[in-house]
């Protein structure tokens, strides 16, 4: 048996329709979504996943303004952004690159986002709403696109026995949840969880989402399982390769491949999310984003990155930014 390949082609097409028509409302009330993206640093991964989500997002109407800390920036200098961003008039959705440095705690940077501009549901709130099933909040992106391309497929989750393998916030813990929500009988595996294997083989469709190149085998999945392959890692060919080996397909009922899979679907949630984030704040009755706007997000002038600092922000908000060097996310389980 060889399983059917569920590229994320057709799937991202279609939300991607979604955003479009969002967008040209939007646009009718003078509105255009701006994402806010904050960077640390000059990683080449950051950068490279940067450049083609400006790419994308610019096909559907959707901006990006890149805002750029150092890569050792303090706690304080991030949350002092993010505090300016939550507030700032253009920007409708913000995301953070991560790992965050060590030195940093992740969950007071994320409980500083602002849950209406929180785009890849890092903040409480949306992690609250995520897993009491309530869909007004946004979910993280990349567990979104897991469900979609289930659901797009037309696979039956109500009743299923599902496992996720990972366990972390940012795609593990959301996914059990979404499938939870939605009638599946799910089992969460992690590091310590004595027999992978045995779990797996018992699961009518699999979340692999560990961040190890094919650590899940051939034998640990059930005949006509369907698969979904958030992993995104360098194989040793050098070629982008996913957490689940390639002869899996030789058992499972359909799997997604990586690349073309999960990846491409989580970009077109992400732009879907800004512009639905963007008809949100339009929509407040009593808006309270009322400082002075720092970039005209509908102009083609509009530089599309920034030095946070003064020529961002007003002086006294600006995060104290370290001079510039010229050296320039997959879900890891526990």
């Amino acid at each position: 048996m060889s399983a059917e390949i569920l590229s994320g082609k057709d799937v991202a097409a279609k939300i991607d329709e979604e955003t479009r028509t969002k967008v040209a409302d939007l646009a009718e009330a003078g509105v255009t979504p701006l994402l806010g993206l904050i960077r640390l640093g000059k990683k080449p991964g950051d950068l490279a996943y940067e450049r083609g989500l400006k790419k994308k997002l610019d096909k559907l109407g959707v901006k990006v303004f890149v805002m750029e800390l150092s890569e050792d920036a303090s706690q304080d200098e991030i949350i002092r952004l993010l505090n300016v961003t939550n507030n700032h008039a253009d920007i409708s959705g913000i995301m953070i690159f991560r790992p965050l440095p060590p030195s940093v705690d992740e969950k007071a940077v994320a409980a500083a986002v602002s849950s209406v501009k929180d785009v890849d549901g890092m903040n409480p709130v949306n992690v609250a709403k995520v897993f009491a099933g309530d869909e007004t909040g946004f979910a993280p992106c990349t567990a979104e696109a897991a469900i979609d391309i289930l659901e797009y497929n037309d696979f039956k989750i109500r009743g299923k026995k599902a496992a996720v393998a990972g366990r972390s916030l940012v795609i593990g813990k959301p996914v059990a949840a979404m499938l939870t929500n939605r009638d599946a009988t799910v089992t969460v595996c992690h590091s310590k969880t004595e027999d992978l294997g045995a779990e797996l083989r018992q699961a009518d469709i699999v979340v692999a989402a560990i961040g190890k190149a094919g650590v899940i085998t051939k034998d640990m999945i059930k005949p006509g399982a369907a698969v979904i392959d958030v992993g995104i890692n360098v194989g040793e060919d050098g070629k982008l390769t996913g957490d689940v080996a390639k002869d899996a397909a030789d058992v499972a009922g359909a799997i997604t491949p990586v690349p073309g899979g999960v990846g491409s679907v989580t970009t077109s949630v992400l732009a879907l999310h800004v512009a639905q984030a963007a008809e949100k704040l339009r929509n407040m009755s009593k808006t309270r984003y009322t400082n002075k706007p720092a970039v005209n997000a509908a102009s083609e002038e509009a530089q599309p990155v920034k030095q946070a600092g003064p020529d961002l922000f007003e002086p006294e908000d600006a995060p104290e930014v370290r001079e510039k060097t010229e050296n320039p996310q997959t879900d890891p389980a526990e």
